[in-house]
């Protein structure tokens, strides 16, 4: 992993991009922290090339975005036509919305659905990365659901940005994760947490938690991965400030 591959998804910093000038600003200190790149998670009404503008003028790169669930999978097209507007080409399905987990249907037609949404990006010569939680590693005959999002879809077509925390959180392993879907992890999503003395878990800046973040970053980086996004979906403190301490200590490993 190099420093120029560590991004931060701006959802971390969500309370400041609500607006255009807030949007603009938060980037300009996202670079000035030492970022190099920022996954999208919304524009603050901003237009995909107006939001591109303010990250590349700023000195960031934009690695990936979060698109809209349903344009996803109802109009690929214009989600290509938006990742061309950003000069990108990679979109992320964020979260299974009103996709129940112990319904089969449900669950087959969001697959079928993927594997057709990735076949339009691939054309246009993009790539469909599924973003996961704990609810995929609900057991359906002995395989979890994200075993058979990415068994029932072509590679070409749907490929992983692996939620570490996540995985953990559903009673997976990580590191294995990751090495299961070798070639087929452009993106990893790189979150830490720990617990409280009465056994709740809350996020961690990375590094600070109990995740074994450099064994799961080999795997990680053997398994082909270009991007390595911090995100603390909450902050004990100021989120600027907690960005920094990930990026710090991620530094601190990189070749």
């Amino acid at each position: 992993m190099k420093t120029e591959q560590i991004a931060v998804q701006l959802y971390t910093l969500r309370d400041f991009t609500k607006t255009p000038d807030d949007f603009a600003a938060t980037i300009r200190r996202v670079r000035d922290i030492g970022y190099h790149a920022v996954e999208l998670a919304g524009t603050a009404g901003l237009d995909p090339a107006g939001a591109a503008k303010i990250v590349r003028d700023a000195g960031l790169q934009i690695c990936s975005s979060h698109e809209s669930t349903e344009m996803i999978l109802n109009q690929p097209q214009q989600v290509v036509d938006r990742l061309g507007e950003f000069g990108i080409t990679h979109a992320v399905y964020a979260y299974p919305a009103g996709v129940e987990m112990s319904d089969i249907a449900q669950v087959e037609k969001m697959i079928a659905g993927l594997d057709a949404a990735g076949a339009v990006l691939r054309r246009a010569g993009m790539t469909l990365c599924y973003h996961n939680h704990a609810l995929e590693y609900f057991q359906r005959d002995g395989r979890t659901v994200l075993d058979d999002i990415y068994a029932r879809t072509s590679p070409g077509h749907l490929q992983a940005e692996l939620d570490i925390h996540w995985v953990q959180g559903g009673g997976g392993n990580p590191a294995e994760a990751c090495r299961r879907l070798a070639g087929r992890l452009p993106l990893l999503h790189v979150k830490d947490y720990t617990v409280t003395a009465k056994g709740e878990r809350i996020f961690a800046e990375v590094g600070h938690g109990n995740m074994n973040i450099p064994e799961i970053l080999t795997a990680a980086e053997a398994a082909g991965c270009k991007w390595f996004i911090v995100e603390q979906d909450t902050c004990p403190g100021d989120p600027f400030e907690c960005i920094a301490r990930s990026l710090d200590y991620l530094q601190g490993l990189c070749d």
